[in-house]
């Protein structure tokens, strides 16, 4: 079968299934967590490797087949050398607190190479993606100039973080031992994740072509549905959590999102 049409395959099955895997996926997910965390859900279900691969690959698919037509070997190369990168940050931020902080894992997310999940590109580099194509839409034309479109993609993926580990630890994903000031999350996680975002965002920003980016984006209006339930699930989790700032710069994002031109058609 010719590339072409399976990618036109792919497309039709993720736009024909927007409502389940851009809003059902990430509450139904929200609520098995949550009631996993509060010990509702038995084990071996209770926080099930599988199923939180799984589901997250469900939400992070509109975004793969969205971008799948813009991986050449270029950007084929710098996602790999990135998932690398993200092994290797991770592998020394458990071993020496740096640059995050002291933490470690409290649940099982599945395989893990040295003590680090294997999932985890999976988990961190389509957050930065989802970053980078929120950025791209809402600046329009002011980001053709890298000193305006590099640290708003930066600083938007440093916010994800507000949203996403404040809800992660109160989860029991991962836990800070010293705590922090941030719902138990230290000010050096942050610090962490502007070195982490830096470099990924540079890396992503050399290898994609923006054009062939911003073209692709004109015609998939689903490319960042998986953004939609990013907000949704850890939003809402940190709703359950009594995390209110986190959850209220989850909302912010999901005003940025109502302001993109992707979402002037219905989720179907």
């Amino acid at each position: 079968m010719a590339s072409d049409e399976v990618q036109t395959r792919l497309d039709e099955l993720v736009r024909d299934n927007r409502v389940t895997i851009a809003v059902v996926f990430p509450l139904v997910g929200a609520v098995l967590l949550v009631a996993s965390a509060e010990g509702v859900v038995p084990p071996p279900l209770a926080f099930d490797p599988f199923l939180i691969l799984l589901g997250t690959l469900v939400m992070r698919s509109p975004l793969l087949v969205g971008m799948g037509p813009l991986i050449d070997r270029r950007a084929a190369l710098g996602v790999g050398a990135l998932a690398g990168y993200a092994y290797l940050i991770e592998y020394v931020g458990l071993r020496t607190g740096w640059p995050y902080g002291e933490f470690h894992y409290a649940i099982d997310l599945g395989p893990t190479i040295a003590g680090v999940p294997v999932g985890l590109p999976v988990f961190f580099l389509p957050l930065v993606c989802n970053g980078y194509l929120l950025c791209l839409l809402l600046l329009g034309d002011r980001a053709r100039s890298a000193t305006v479109r590099l640290p708003a993609v930066i600083a938007t993926v440093v916010a994800m973080d507000l949203v996403l580990d404040p809800g992660a630890v109160a989860l029991g994903f991962w836990t800070y031992p010293s705590g922090g000031p941030v719902y138990g999350v230290p000010l050096s996680n942050f610090a962490g994740w502007v070195l982490s975002a830096t470099v990924t965002v540079l890396v992503l920003d050399r290898v994609l072509d923006r054009t062939a980016l911003l073209a692709r984006l004109d015609s998939c209006e689903f490319a960042l549905d998986d953004l939609v339930s990013f907000v949704l699930l850890w939003s809402g989790v940190n709703v359950y959590f009594g995390n209110w700032g986190a959850a209220a710069v989850g909302g912010l994002f999901g005003l940025g999102l109502l302001r993109t031109a992707r979402f002037d058609v219905p989720l179907r």
